[in-house]
């Protein structure tokens, strides 16, 4: 199937380039990627930014043409049972700020890690704090992406899709993310992604191997991403690709080679699939 214009757009996790911000810009603009989503910089987290540092973002993000698609929060990626989550919700508060102040209505999170407890006990909590949070979104006007990172209480298709059934709305979506479910041993085309993908409204680039979990470029792991990508055009969908190498196994490459060649592979699957972006 060929399109005559791609249904994806690229953004990319920059602080994997490095912690430079005039070489996350010069990588992004050499390999022809306009998008962020905003995680870090200067090896500062996107919630402790200073009153300067957002302001010389602002100001650089403008001149160089780069929008931030979306905020690349750690929010939800707290122990439900032993963090306090008083403190989260304070972090919380910093993340809708940051939404305005870049101009952007997504923001990723996680919903809660239960270390040493089994998921069933902290689902009352997660559910708690994932309404108040989904309340404040609709508020405020912002979406809730929903990633799918291992060890947390949605790293499995079933445990998303009730999040997602309880909570979903305009205000909480989901990012499917491969190679987080290659390295929980799920089979991200044949378990996950019949599960999810009337929910994604958003998708984290990077494969992995099962037998290792090891993260490979696109395409060239167990994550079904060819095949994935193609039945999200058949199914009319429109939206961001966010790039997330985690190729610090090439070590012979630096930051912005990796990001480089995690570009040209997704450019690949991208090709075969007839939805060059």
């Amino acid at each position: 199937m060929t399109v005559s214009k791609s249904p994806f757009t690229l953004s990319g996790f920059a602080d994997e380039i490095g912690p430079d911000l005039a070489l996350q810009i010069e990588t992004l603009r050499a390999c022809g990627v306009g998008h962020v989503d905003l995680r870090g910089v200067w090896g500062v987290n996107v919630l402790d930014f200073s009153p300067e540092q957002v302001a010389t973002l602002q100001r650089t993000f403008a001149d160089e043409g780069i929008t931030v698609s979306c905020i690349g929060s750690p929010i939800g990626k707290v122990d439900a049972l032993a963090d306090s989550l008083e403190a989260h919700r304070e972090r919380f508060e910093t993340t809708l700020r940051r939404c305005g102040e870049f101009g952007t209505r997504f923001i990723r999170i996680f919903s809660f890690h239960h270390r040493g407890h089994p998921p069933e006990a902290v689902r009352e909590t997660v559910f708690r704090e994932m309404e108040w949070m989904v309340g404040r979104a609709a508020e405020e006007d912002v979406v809730l992406l929903h990633e799918n990172e291992k060890g947390i209480y949605g790293d499995t298709p079933a445990r998303c899709r009730e999040l997602l059934d309880r909570f979903g709305s305009p205000h909480f979506r989901g990012i499917f993310d491969p190679a987080n479910f290659v390295q929980c041993g799920v089979d991200p085309l044949g378990e996950a992604w019949p599960v999810l993908r009337t929910s994604t409204d958003w998708f984290h680039i990077k494969d992995a191997l099962k037998e290792t979990g090891r993260v490979v470029l696109a395409g060239e792991g167990d994550g079904g991403i060819e095949a994935i990508l193609r039945d999200a055009v058949a199914r009319g969908f429109r939206g961001m690709l966010t790039l997330e190498p985690h190729l610090g196994s090439l070590k012979e490459l630096d930051g912005p080679g990796r990001f480089r060649v995690a570009v040209e592979a997704l450019r690949r699957v991208l090709a075969r699939i007839g939805a060059e972006s």
